[in-house]
């Protein structure tokens, strides 16, 4: 994965961008194309308390409706903290929004003032496919890219 080439192409597509819709739609879009394992890519925002709900997206049908005290991106909205799951079926709580995901990466989104704005969220349907490094340079672009959003 060419993360440097990812990040001149999305400081370029999102330069002087605050929309936080707009934002996860052009990350999710570049990201997904960037990323040689992720075959779904895309966020779930917080809409209420305790809640997320689908925001924008790259790849099949993902969950609507995904409630904090559930699943892996529950575990990160609660947490604050990346989670890396190299096999889904050995994560008690995973929700499985494609029967062909094997393993997944989910990322806090917060703006600059520490508000939670949502999860990130790549599903791949190879195990192991998520590393320490996609952790450490998506969570940079995260709050690069999210620090002045609303």
């Amino acid at each position: 994965m060419d993360y440097d080439a990812l990040d001149a192409s999305l400081d370029a597509l999102c330069h002087g961008e605050t929309d936080t819709v707009a934002l996860m739609a052009t990350i999710a879009c570049e990201l997904h194309h960037a990323h040689p394992l992720s075959d779904w890519t895309g966020f779930y925002r917080v809409t209420a308390p305790e809640l997320l709900k689908i925001g924008p997206y790259q790849g099949g049908h993902g969950c609507l409706v995904i409630p904090f005290s559930r699943g892996v991106c529950g575990a990160v909205a609660r947490s604050g903290e990346t989670l890396i799951v190299p096999d889904v079926e050995a994560f008690a709580d995973h929700i499985a929004c494609s029967s062909t995901t094997r393993s997944e990466i989910v990322l806090p989104v917060r703006n600059g003032s520490g508000r939670l704005l949502g999860v990130l969220d790549l599903d791949s349907n190879t195990p192991d496919a998520f590393t320490e490094t996609d952790a450490a340079r998506l969570e940079a672009i995260l709050a690069r890219l999210f620090r002045d959003a609303a």
